[in-house]
């Protein structure tokens, strides 16, 4: 019988002690929700956006049969409203993300809540929109906030229908997504020929690429900015989290790694909206908290770039 505990296993308990100690959840879910969240503008309109949201890849790709991954995610939705929040971005390419989503916000009666964002990736004209009407009905929405050509999928054909919706008033933006540097050649193309709401590309503290000349051209353009993999896969949060959380990140009004690295993309003065994924309704609480308090200035991302 084990009678004790490695070392390695007290350190990571410490660790988590020491976080739950400085961590807002221990303010309770009401009291870290009253506190609201940034606000900044879409260039083109002048509109407001919270500046984190959700995505919904992969961990909003659950069956309703599944009732604790349901409740999860229906509590996830509840944390980001509540705080004042909106952004829900998905996909067709994320199996069941859409039909939760939709099912999710009906239940809630939260649709005038949220700023949903989904995505056309598919070939053809006729496909394209035979896709977003599915999107729509799978969302329970009859306008869709944010449209996206994903991963750049025929964007020169999507961005003639996109338009013509937008026109049309079936969507309100029209934007491209990426979530590779290596499509960035194609990603400043399109941001110089077409005239663009938003772009939604890949960016954080382990993957600064985007800030060479994605960032500041899409700045250039009036083109607002989601923010996706913020913690850049994960590695380096990994590593991070085993660390004590340092003592100035007070300063910032942060309380655990993944506020300072989600604080560290919004430093980026191009960026409008971080949208971490999550399912986890505590992950939620933790990322929400990034929206608030002190502003992040280049001293917060000299730190940082140090750390990594």
């Amino acid at each position: 019988m084990k009678t004790g505990i490695t070392r390695a296993e007290f350190l990571r308990l410490g660790a988590g002690a020491a976080l739950c100690a400085m961590s807002p959840f221990g303010l309770g879910a009401e009291a870290v929700e009253a506190q609201p969240l940034k606000r900044r503008a879409i260039p083109t309109s002048g509109e407001l956006l919270p500046v984190i949201g959700v995505g919904t890849s992969r961990v909003f790709d659950i069956s309703p049969a599944d009732s604790e991954a349901w409740t999860d995610c229906r509590r996830v939705l509840e944390h980001l409203f509540a705080a004042g929040g909106s952004v829900i971005d998905s996909s067709p390419m994320y199996g069941g993300a859409e039909t939760v989503v939709g099912s999710l916000l009906g239940e809630l009666q939260a649709h005038a809540k949220a700023f949903v964002a989904t995505k056309v990736w598919t070939q053809g004209r006729e496909r394209g929109i035979e896709q977003m009407q599915h999107s729509m009905r799978l969302l329970q929405r009859q306008h869709i906030d944010l449209m996206q050509v994903h991963n750049l999928v025929d964007w020169e054909e999507q961005l003639k229908t996109l338009q013509q919706w937008k026109d049309e008033g079936r969507i309100r933006y029209l934007g491209i997504t990426h979530y590779t540097a290596s499509a960035f050649d194609e990603v400043e193309q399109v941001l110089r020929a077409q005239k663009l709401d938003f772009l939604q590309i890949n960016y954080a503290l382990a993957d600064r690429k985007a800030e060479e000349r994605i960032l500041p051209l899409a700045q250039e353009r009036g083109v607002a900015v989601l923010i996706n993999r913020p913690f850049g896969g994960g590695n380096l949060l990994r590593r991070l989290i085993q660390q004590p959380v340092p003592g100035w990140a007070g300063d910032y009004d942060c309380t655990s790694w993944p506020q300072l690295l989600l604080k560290f993309c919004l430093s980026h003065p191009a960026v409008t909206c971080v949208i971490p994924g999550t399912g986890k309704p505590r992950h939620m609480l933790d990322n929400l908290q990034a929206g608030r308090g002190t502003e992040p200035d280049q001293a917060l991302r000299q730190r940082l770039i140090q750390i990594s």
